[in-house]
């Protein structure tokens, strides 16, 4: 998939992390981007220096995506400036380390509307028009979790599963559309994300870790590659092959081991 200065990017999740650096990418392909994420303030500052460094448009959009009502005003509030979304990047998600009858539904349900319902929602309301158009595609971030069960974040795993399946699902419903599917899995990043998963307790078992920037230049290439699944870093890769050939009741049992922590 040709890179164009015509482009519009839509970037969730797009203040910090993953996100970030996937719209420094999107921007060095001289896109116009629109950073969507809670924190305003984090993404005005990166909306300038992209603005100063590329010479490109960039709007911010300040949203909640755990608010149900969120992905239909972005897609309204979007239409009514005559903008046309071109590539999508649902980034936007977060995990809670804990057993799931300890860790509170509220949590756990916010996370089903981010990771999965959100993401979903976005993508039936962008993905007609590409497909009227004939370009564009959607670049979805999942994870290694998506491969496996995950005992101790329990919840987070299965969004991640369903990101997997619903994004080769799509890629293969649309082969030959001219559109492309992508879906990012990153293993351990270093990010804010284990801040935010774990709080104050912390993980024994430790494990390298890629930078949020190495994870986004690796998926914005595999997007720009038409590469359907995308696992970055070495490690990971390792992981997701012994996945196939292990017996299915192994994998679980290490990732409950992994996702151990201690106050």
């Amino acid at each position: 998939m040709e890179a164009a200065n015509s482009e519009t990017v839509l970037i969730t999740g797009a203040s910090s992390g993953i996100g970030l650096e996937l719209a420094k990418c999107f921007a060095a392909d001289g896109c116009r981007l629109i950073l969507v994420a809670r924190n305003r303030e984090a993404m005005e500052r990166l909306a300038e220096e992209l603005r100063l460094k590329k010479q490109i448009e960039v709007i911010v959009l300040p949203a909640d995506l755990s608010l149900a009502e969120t992905p239909k005003r972005i897609f309204e509030k979007l239409s009514a400036q005559n903008i046309s979304v071109d590539v999508l990047v649902n980034n936007a998600g977060f995990g809670a380390n804990g057993s799931f009858a300890e860790i509170p539904l509220q949590t756990q349900m916010e996370m089903l509307q981010v990771n999965i319902t959100a993401l979903t929602e976005l993508t039936g309301l962008f993905l007609p028009g590409m497909i009227e158009r004939k370009r564009g595609g959607i670049l979805n971030v999942g994870s290694v979790a998506g491969f496996v069960p995950g005992p101790g974040m329990t919840v987070y795993y299965a969004t991640k599963a369903f990101v997997l399946s619903f994004t080769e699902a799509l890629a293969e419903e649309l082969q030959g559309s001219g559109l492309t599917m992508s879906v990012l899995c990153p293993g351990p990043t270093e990010s804010n994300f284990g801040i935010v998963a774990r709080g104050k307790k912390v993980r024994p078992m430790k494990t390298g870790k890629m930078s949020a920037a190495a994870v986004a230049v690796y998926g914005h290439r595999a997007f720009r590659g038409g590469k359907v699944t995308a696992v970055s870093g070495i490690q990971n890769k390792v992981f997701v092959f012994l996945n196939r050939i292990l017996p299915r009741q192994l994998p679980r049992k290490m990732v409950k081991f992994y996702n151990r922590t201690t106050d």
